[in-house]
């Protein structure tokens, strides 16, 4: 499985790669290691700020950088900037695409389709030039995608509540051959929303009889307690972007909205977040200050943007406000009073800070320009020292009675 870097924002002048794009910025300070230097399989583009047809073809290769993620890096380089890449390649038309397949001294000029498809195909076309030399893997051979049996086909997929989608398939089968890096395409780009797995029929004769007529036969299992009439036929496109776009479609139906859970100690904390892409933090004022009617109000607009964005599979947690101090403030909480909201990403200790209004509309707008790159993560401020507190029990607290207050007790 090709290695994953960590996506960089393409800051030129061309100014229409959104911050989290799947087009890495390439120069000549960088391509040696990242292009020349690595394992990977790279679609690298030259272009330039002023040039229309450059513009016009923006969004087909975005579109390609997004359904190759995963299995075919996507770089361009700015021309304008770096006249040593323009030189080394020879860079005469404008845009220039080149393909780093296994022999990264000779990359290929793309002269395919100048669409999102051709490009797709083109890149995908050079991973069996790379993998020739070694092994031949199995078909849909993925880190990221269950090899099932007839003996473990039950207890892993059956017997799960997750979401699954299976592909049966025959190792001759021209059709299931297309598929196959584009399957596992769709697996990487879905990890930790939706489990694929694939079974060869030819072998596995039990499985086959219960589900497969054809070659490939790919088979929806729903979120939840399995059956016979829970099973799906996937209907969708062979594309890696068809699967994507069907599997995200299915999430919002079949998933649940996530629970707003409490953070209790450090063992609900890391299982409510430590296991998720982001987290979403929210610190509701004290109950003294906010009784049940308030809280719950609270509890329920978290839940209403919750189920809006419930295919990202985010962590959903609460604590009120104090009792996780050195949360708060290692996320800057609290300076804006209560409740306050923070998303963060706790593998790299990193957050963002909500200032706008604590409603459905206001949580909605700051988590879509996060996700858009209007919204900037910070270093957290210390590390999560998570503190043990009761489960809130529903009710208001009991508020300290002055008729029973006597100023002897305090003297």
């Amino acid at each position: 499985m090709w290695r994953l870097l960590a996506l960089h924002v393409l800051t030129s002048a061309l100014a229409l790669d959104p911050p989290n794009s799947n087009i890495i910025e390439l120069s000549g300070s960088n391509f040696n290691e990242m292009v020349l230097k690595s394992n990977d399989l790279w679609l690298v583009e030259f272009f330039t700020s002023w040039s229309v047809e450059c513009k016009k073809l923006y969004p087909e290769f975005q579109k390609a950088a997004d359904a190759l993620k995963g299995v075919v890096k996507v770089g361009a380089v700015d021309i304008d900037k770096d006249e040593y890449l323009t030189e080394r390649y020879n860079i005469k038309f404008l845009p220039t695409f080149k393909m780093f397949g296994e022999n990264k001294k000779k990359p290929m000029d793309f002269d395919g389709p100048r669409t999102a498809q051709g490009f797709i195909d083109d890149a995908l076309a050079m991973i069996p030039t790379t993998t020739k030399s070694k092994t031949k893997p199995q078909l849909f051979d993925s880190e990221n995608v269950v090899r099932l049996t007839d003996n473990n086909f039950d207890n892993i997929v059956i017997d799960s509540h997750d979401m699954w989608l299976v592909v049966f398939y025959g190792p001759s089968c021209g059709q299931c051959k297309n598929l196959a890096s584009h399957w596992v395409s769709a697996a990487f780009q879905l990890k930790g929303k939706m489990k694929f797995g694939a079974l060869d029929a030819t072998i596995h004769p039990e499985k086959t009889k219960e589900y497969v007529q054809r070659y490939p036969t790919v088979k929806y299992f729903r979120f939840g307690k399995k059956t016979r009439r829970s099973v799906v036929d996937y209907n969708g496109g062979p594309l890696s972007t068809d699967i994507v776009r069907w599997c995200l479609d299915k999430i919002e139906e079949d998933l649940p909205a996530p629970q707003i859970l409490q953070i209790l100690n450090d063992d609900s904390f890391k299982n409510g977040c430590q296991s998720k892409p982001f987290c979403v933090i929210s610190v509701l004022p004290n109950i003294l200050d906010c009784r049940s009617d308030c809280r719950n109000n609270y509890l329920d607009i978290l839940e209403r943007v919750g189920e809006k964005h419930k295919a990202r599979m985010w962590g959903w947690m609460w604590s009120q406000a104090g009792d996780q101090s050195d949360l708060e403030h290692a996320l800057g909480m609290g300076g804006f009073g209560y409740p306050s909201v923070a998303v963060v990403n706790v593998k790299t200790t990193k957050y963002s800070l909500m200032k706008g209004s604590f409603s459905v509309n206001g949580i909605n707008n700051f988590l879509w320009y996060l996700l858009r790159g209007r919204e900037s993560f910070s270093p957290s401020r210390g590390f999560y020292n998570i503190s043990s507190v009761e489960a809130w029990n529903g009710r208001d607290s009991e508020s300290p009675n002055s008729s029973d207050f006597d100023i002897h007790d305090e003297l």
